[in-house]
């Protein structure tokens, strides 16, 4: 028998073949665009940064400047929206201290701070030049933390996303510093990995990189529905990336709930269940912030009973030499943590007090502690570093609090 293959397609073959190839294409387009953004970020994060260079003959002073405030003379809103943020804090007292202790002409040693928190050459050049002596006034552009040449500028070469309509600087148009070029990077979550997510071969610890951030999205169903770094941290194109620091922000992301009340012979129980509800990463992401569970009786005077009280933590603790962790009590996206409290009841309570307490900088508070405690700190790390203990303390905050009554 010779069997002959129908020379047509029947309608509803064709339209499943038609639909396949359009799905095909999309996915390949995908593909193709995806491979554009990681070539144009491994070219553009290439560490160091090189210098910028000579600019443009014909460009003013003001086109050629790297200084954040001469970019705030067109971009207003943007330049006030960065200054109040950490990005342009990220050489703040705490990490120059540190860097007091590297010899000026340890450049490979400030890399290890510099490629994010002041990535720019001239960044780099500016730090040699204080720690030497030649700045003593610290006037310097790495003192101004990540500014915005760090992230969009490359040999006096602008980069951005394109403008909100889609559109992109056109040839003929008469733009400043010759317009910038136009690259979907600048809205795809791997540009933020470039400093909140380690190398494959980075520091880890137990088996987890010690900046972990993009890949904990990575692994989460908001990098599958295409919710980015950028939509959370950098809304409708605000620079402010508010993040743990923020109280506003912290709340949006976790739902918190208290567990039902009992009170009987064995004592008072309760607690509050926490949930990862709308935060991209673990909560908290990195080993920096810790998120202390509170919880004590009161007397009828609103005050604390003595030896009441029980403490959880939800954190990433670590050795402060770096060298273990201790523990992982993080929440990933989409789980659950119950704190419970469980203790006798004491003469004089009339009230179970519980409280979720936010210390963003904890372990650097912890850390700065002990340097200053050790002794062993210049006279300049230790003004520095005394004042960046002050401010990690400042940045404590109160999450949720609820006070429940007992039954007399």
């Amino acid at each position: 028998m010779i069997l002959h293959w129908p020379m047509t397609v029947p309608r509803r073959g064709r339209r499943w073949r038609a639909a396949a190839l359009v799905t095909l294409l999309l996915l390949l387009v995908a593909q193709v665009q995806a491979d554009a953004v990681d070539d144009f970020l491994a070219r553009h994060w290439t560490r160091p940064l090189p210098l910028q260079g000579d600019s443009p003959p014909a460009w003013t002073d003001l086109e050629s400047s790297l200084a954040p405030a001469d970019c705030g003379q067109c971009h207003a809103d943007q330049y006030a929206q960065w200054r109040d943020s950490f990005h342009a804090h990220g050489m703040g007292p705490g990490l120059l201290g540190q860097l007091r202790d590297y010899a000026a002409d340890d450049r490979e040693g400030h890399q290890a701070c510099l490629r994010c928190h002041a990535p720019l050459a001239e960044q780099a050049d500016a730090l040699v030049a204080e720690l030497a002596g030649k700045d003593p006034e610290g006037r310097g552009l790495h003192r101004q933390g990540l500014v915005c040449a760090g992230c969009h500028v490359r040999q006096h070469t602008r980069y951005g996303p394109p403008r909100r309509d889609g559109s992109t600087p056109q040839p003929g148009e008469t733009l400043p510093h010759a317009g910038w070029q136009s690259t979907p990077a600048f809205q795809d979550a791997r540009f933020c990995g470039a400093c909140h997510q380690f190398d494959d071969d980075g520091y880890a610890l137990e088996g987890k990189l010690l900046e972990n951030t993009f890949t904990e999205w990575q692994a989460s169903r908001y990098a599958r529905e295409g919710v980015t770094c950028q939509n959370c941290h950098m809304p409708d194109r605000q620079h402010l990336w508010r993040g743990i620091h923020d109280a506003e922000t912290t709340r949006q992301g976790v739902t918190i709930e208290p567990l039902g009340l009992t009170v009987d012979g064995n004592g008072i129980n309760s607690g509050l269940v926490v949930r990862n509800t709308g935060t991209g990463h673990h909560f908290p992401t990195y080993l920096t912030p810790r998120i202390v569970f509170e919880a004590f009786q009161v007397d009828a005077d609103g005050q604390e009973i003595a030896d009441t009280r029980v403490e959880w933590w939800i954190a990433r603790a670590v050795a402060l030499d770096l060298s273990q962790e201790l523990f992982d009590s993080r929440i990933p996206v989409d789980e659950e943590m119950e704190l419970a409290y469980a203790m006798p009841r004491t003469a004089g309570t009339m009230a179970l007090q519980m409280q979720l307490r936010v210390e963003p900088d904890a372990f650097y508070t912890d850390f700065y502690r002990s340097v200053l405690e050790s002794g062993n700190v210049s006279g300049f790390a230790m003004v520095e570093l005394e004042e960046a203990l002050s401010a990690s303390l400042a940045s404590h905050y109160t999450l949720y609090e609820t006070r429940l009554a007992l039954p007399r």
